[in-house]
């Protein structure tokens, strides 16, 4: 596994892009989309996770406009530090820097096999989005906030998505979460997990006060068979 840098040039400017390639060289890309905590060790430790499964992998930076290199702790003060900086954040043009990255992979030589959109809280919330206002292969979203209320944009959504939610999220009400399992059911391509004993980003595994490991652990199974099953390497 090897990573380099590319840059994504959009309307209002562009920001560097940071690639891991698997260690074939060459397989589907995948656009990983962070939680508020930006770039950090566990967005990393899920971009190298993810290479090692034989995906091109490219993180974004969503908060490039204004708070660049953005990246904070996982304890009360950084989650405190995090919600400040997303409130900043314009999430119409957050997509756009989403879809630019996901257009970006698809034409680079050693992305073979088409590109999928994963992401993890904000992330989660711009992974659905994007598979609603784009075209990717796939896509994977774990306890995104806007979920239950966008929702309705599932009808738009075309390639096969998977949902991952904990079921006593203080972030994201269980009837939220019900409304998107009911979606689900009426959705062909689509399927939802929700871990009913777990939180908020129960699989940070460098937050401490959110980390569930068998939550986590079942999740990614279940993430790992989609992946393999929709965006084969």
């Amino acid at each position: 596994m090897s990573t380099r840098t590319e840059h994504v040039t959009v309307a209002d400017g562009g920001f560097d892009l940071p690639v891991w390639l698997p260690e074939s060289g060459s397989g589907p890309g995948l656009v990983l989309i962070q939680e508020i905590f930006g770039l950090d060790d566990y967005l990393k430790s899920v971009a190298a996770d993810l290479a090692k499964l034989g995906y091109v992998v490219a993180v974004p930076e969503l908060f490039w406009r204004f708070e660049p290199k953005w990246s904070s702790g996982h304890d009360e003060a950084g989650i405190a530090a995090s919600m400040a900086v997303v409130g900043k954040f314009d999430f119409a043009l957050g997509l756009s820097d989403v879809l630019a990255t996901a257009e970006l992979l698809r034409g680079l030589p050693e992305v073979r096999g088409g590109v999928g959109v994963f992401g993890f809280c904000l992330g989660g919330s711009l992974a659905f989005a994007a598979a609603a206002a784009g075209s990717p292969d796939t896509a994977v979203s774990f306890y995104g906030s806007t979920v239950p209320d966008a929702i309705g944009q599932l009808d738009g959504v075309t390639c096969p998505i998977q949902f991952h939610f904990g079921g006593k999220d203080p972030y994201i009400a269980r009837d939220g979460v019900k409304r998107v399992e009911e979606a689900v059911a009426r959705h062909e391509g689509a399927e939802i997990h929700v871990q009913e004993e777990a939180g908020h980003a129960f699989h940070n595994h460098v937050a401490a006060i959110f980390y569930d490991a068998p939550a986590a652990e079942a999740a990614w199974s279940l993430t790992e068979s989609f992946l393999a099953r929709t965006l084969p390497v």
